[in-house]
């Protein structure tokens, strides 16, 4: 009895060892080597630029003698918070506060519909093919960097040789300033944005049309319903949980500022820019 209690402890022992001894593994390893180029990534891109965020809390100041950015954002004084100071009191607050929930509203509502939208016309295709040819070229925007969306953008409303004003004088109008004429730039603003982004969300909802069980359309065809019905008691319902997702996402970032698309596409015009709110 006391051979087999001591057998017991001795084998319970190593098997502590063993235990301690297998806390970090191959597979361990392995996993931590496929990790790191995602995590170099995030500490390049995201974490060390964010050093950048205590200009908020200086009076900053450009260095003489032909010193860089760096240097001039260390020597800098300190302003505490008198910058936040400034901007909460500013007259400009509430307006830029407004107008940046308004079009992040605006932007949410419109690309959600037209990325819906754009998936139940592609998944009711007959054609594969041409499905795929057409979401293929709905996705390459996205692909694409607001400095150069910004140079399509502006062959096609410059002033001088802008296609718009092309067709528009050759139809006996008179040319547009598009730049210099803020009341335009909101539709364009929200425009460009459903444009560039409804490639990515219709590839999502796409995906999750895919995975609805077809014996529910097979069902629904033997029913007598139509295209429109089974959208609307299948495809809907099937791809909502996804929905809401996207648009919990989405309200998430209901407070970004797309440097980008307000600043790269209007030109950098700064009249524009105040009288529409862009920037935060």
């Amino acid at each position: 009895m006391g051979n087999s209690k001591k057998l017991h402890e001795v084998s319970a022992k190593q098997a502590g060892r063993k235990g301690r001894r297998k806390k970090w593994t191959k597979d361990d390893t392995e996993l931590t080597l496929l990790s790191a180029p995602t995590l170099l990534w995030f500490l390049i891109f995201s974490y060390m630029p964010m050093f950048g965020i205590i200009i908020a809390f200086k009076n900053y100041k450009l260095a003489g003698g032909g010193h860089g950015f760096l240097y001039s954002l260390l020597t800098s004084d300190w302003a505490g918070f008198g910058n936040f100071r400034y901007f909460f009191t500013s007259n400009s607050f509430a307006m830029l506060l407004r107008n940046t929930i308004l079009y992040n509203i605006v932007f949410i509502i419109i690309s959600a519909s037209v990325a819906v939208g754009g998936a139940l016309i592609l998944s009711n295709m007959r054609n594969k093919r041409g499905s795929k040819v057409y979401q293929t070229m709905m996705f390459l925007p996205y692909f694409m960097s607001w400095v150069v969306v910004s140079y399509f953008v502006y062959a096609l409303l410059t002033p001088e040789r802008g296609f718009v004003n092309g067709i528009i004088t050759a139809m006996g109008g008179e040319p547009v300033m598009w730049y210099q004429e803020a009341k335009y730039w909101p539709f364009i603003i929200v425009f460009l944005n459903t444009w560039k982004g409804m490639g990515y969300g219709m590839v999502i909802y796409l995906a999750s049309i895919t995975g609805i069980d077809p014996s529910l359309y097979e069902a629904a065809i033997m029913d007598g319903a139509t295209k429109a019905q089974q959208a609307r008691h299948i495809t809907l319902p099937s791809i909502k949980p996804v929905f809401v997702m996207m648009l919990i996402l989405d309200c998430g970032k209901i407070f970004n500022s797309d440097f980008g698309l307000f600043y790269q596409v209007t030109g950098g015009d700064t009249g524009i820019a105040v009288h529409d709110g862009f920037y935060i």
